[in-house]
């Protein structure tokens, strides 16, 4: 199972942009040990404390290598997003978040943990599971309720807008610099796979001509962009090409429709 990396959104999104835009407080609501998450997984719920389950999302969402404070800052989010789940519902019905991280977060077990970790598991375990208890209850709040502390693995340069994500304007979710060496992922196709995957677009005659204007938002993802003279936004491209992100770029070989993704 490959690890997803998706710390660095808290140090620069959940944390920096909601604290610049104001009224963001760290509280302690709860003891996480004395906290009950059900969390659905293969198609089964389980109850776990709040330590618990916390210190596995926290191992899978971010390198156990990182720094301390990186992995504290990593629990913050994780808790915060979790305990919106728990007390204000999720989006399952009998339980609290899922191990999808497609749809909540990222969850652990042991037998995952030691394929990934190996003889260090134990080690890597432990330092996550400290930094944990360093912020035992501790979560994000905005004007005295829990903020939406949506994370993620990279973000090309810069965070983006809760408006240009979701449709709708987050206060304190907005675009903010995070620079990161960039790690480019490049999606390729054949002109082929175009043509059924945009069966509305009109993609006859030279594919060099099949890409039109482009917008892009604050924060640098592509707002919009015309293919084969439909208008798409950088959402739905991401989701039919399965895009890293919407902060792309695109271009045709004298083969393929190239998309890169910083």
């Amino acid at each position: 199972m490959q690890m997803i990396w998706t710390g660095l959104l808290l140090a620069m999104t959940v944390l920096y942009s909601a604290v610049m835009s104001g009224g963001v407080s760290f509280t302690a609501p709860c003891y996480d040990d004395s906290v009950t998450v059900r969390l659905e997984e293969r198609g089964e719920v389980r109850e776990l404390s709040l330590q618990e389950y916390l210190t596995d999302v926290v191992l899978q969402e971010m390198p156990a290598s990182f720094e301390e404070e990186a992995l504290k800052a990593q629990c913050v989010a994780a808790r915060t997003f979790t305990m919106r789940c728990v007390t204000e519902g999720g989006k399952h019905e009998n339980a609290d978040v899922c191990g999808d991280p497609a749809c909540c977060q990222c969850y652990l077990d042991e037998e995952e943990g030691r394929g990934i970790y190996g003889a260090d598991y134990e080690a890597c375990r432990e330092k996550v599971r400290s930094a944990v208890l360093a912020t035992d209850g501790q979560v994000l709040t905005y004007d005295g309720a829990l903020i939406e502390a949506a994370y993620f693995s990279s973000t090309g340069g810069s965070t983006e807008s809760a408006l240009a994500v979701w449709g709708g304007d987050v206060s304190y979710l907005r675009p903010v610099s995070s620079p990161e060496e960039p790690r480019i992922s490049e999606v390729s196709l054949p002109f082929s796979a175009f043509r059924d995957m945009l069966p509305l677009s009109d993609l006859d005659g030279s594919p060099s001509a099949w890409f039109g204007s482009m917008t892009r938002t604050e924060g640098g993802a592509v707002e919009t962009m015309v293919i084969g003279g439909k208008t798409y936004s950088g959402t739905e491209l991401r989701r039919i090409f399965s895009l890293k992100s919407a902060r792309f770029t695109a271009a045709v070989t004298d083969e393929n429709g190239v998309f890169e993704v910083p």
